[in-house]
């Protein structure tokens, strides 16, 4: 059906059902059918409609499912769409900066079709030899969290000893690759032997190891680390945050980028070797990455020539079709998925 006011086609979309107390299941989401006008309403000034590509799945979803205030962004709305990040393609525009046929990358919604209006969220992608889908993890808010908070918050040196909690994810696999361009030595941990396999083989880490497989944390980085970690890149706390406290050298600095391991749980673990901080003048600070968007064009300057000529490379984890989006998501926090994940709504 068409008209002037544009075409009215399905839109298949994913909806949150209720905020999740406990751990996220696939049975919090379901998956509806609606209709969308391809046209950007009159009244809607700068708004953008776009036909979504990829989504991400990212692991700070888990935390908008929740019924919380004061936060630097908002909890998910109960009986609506999921929202995330995804790659999108421009139908339609009201925005002076944004045209038909433009791609895009940014805040849009699990839905086939998406009218965005909040468009200071939006990049215009303009380099397309590569991957779109790179645009939901190593060109996208994933890398540019890798690359602020190794080169902006750890403030490394080559030679330094660093390790990697949840090293094969989306940000993980990047801050590993920084670190040993800079000349650093690199262990990261995660779920999985074929991760692990990954780690080493594929991302060039110095070792890894499977944080399933040891007893004691404490005893697996003394292990690896005979002198000591100068770096700690925090995507998982719990009792690898207490184990890394226990192991850090003077001085030392920790990332604290995420807490996966945390997020299903309606209690969260207490941590009991914050005192290391005091004898060791250890910095520990959390991060944000919308502190650094201004950083991005500086990030795409460096990056894309390492992936073109080979020097990094990133690992996609990608489910086909709208359906799949609540299994990637809820894998995130099994250790299902092998690299980022992303969920592949159309290819064109």
């Amino acid at each position: 059906m068409e008209s002037d006011a544009g075409e009215v086609v399905s839109n298949k979309q994913v909806i949150f059902k209720d905020y999740v107390p406990g751990v996220l299941k696939e049975s919090d989401m379901y998956i509806t059918t609606s209709t969308i006008t391809l046209k950007v309403p009159e009244d809607c000034t700068n708004g953008v409609l776009v036909k979504n590509l990829y989504l991400s799945c990212d692991p700070y979803m888990r935390n908008r499912m929740r019924n919380f205030q004061g936060s630097y962004i908002s909890p998910l709305k109960p009986g609506s769409p999921v929202s995330g990040r995804g790659v999108a393609k421009v139908l339609d525009s009201r925005h002076p900066d944004y045209k038909k046929g433009d791609c895009i990358w940014g805040m849009t919604g699990w839905e086939e079709y998406s009218l965005i209006t909040a468009t200071e969220t939006l990049f215009k992608i303009h380099d397309k030899d590569v991957p779109l889908s790179y645009y939901t993890g190593i060109l996208g808010m994933p890398g540019l969290t890798a690359y602020a908070g190794f080169y902006e918050i750890c403030s490394p040196k080559k030679g330094e000893f660093v390790f990697i909690s949840a090293a094969s994810g989306a940000v993980g696999q990047l801050v590993g690759q920084f670190a040993k361009l800079l000349g650093c030595y690199v262990v990261g941990s995660a779920g999985s032997k074929d991760k692990v396999d990954l780690l080493k083989n594929k991302f060039g880490f110095d070792d890894a190891f499977n944080y399933k497989e040891e007893l004691d944390l404490d005893a697996a980085l003394k292990r690896y680390f005979l002198d000591g970690i100068d770096i700690y890149f925090e995507n998982v706390g719990g009792k690898m945050l207490d184990a890394v406290l226990l192991n850090m050298r003077v001085h030392g600095r920790i990332c604290v980028c995420g807490m996966v391991s945390q997020y299903n749980l309606e209690q969260p673990e207490g941590v009991h070797n914050l005192m290391h901080l005091v004898p060791k003048r250890i910095h520990m600070e959390g991060f944000l990455v919308y502190d650094f968007f201004y950083l991005f064009p500086k990030y795409l300057d460096m990056v894309l020539p390492y992936i073109k000529q080979g020097k990094i490379v990133y690992v996609e984890d990608i489910a086909e079709g709208l359906e799949g989006t609540p299994a990637a998501l809820t894998g995130l926090f099994a250790s299902r998925n092998i690299g980022k994940q992303v969920v592949a709504v159309s290819r064109e």
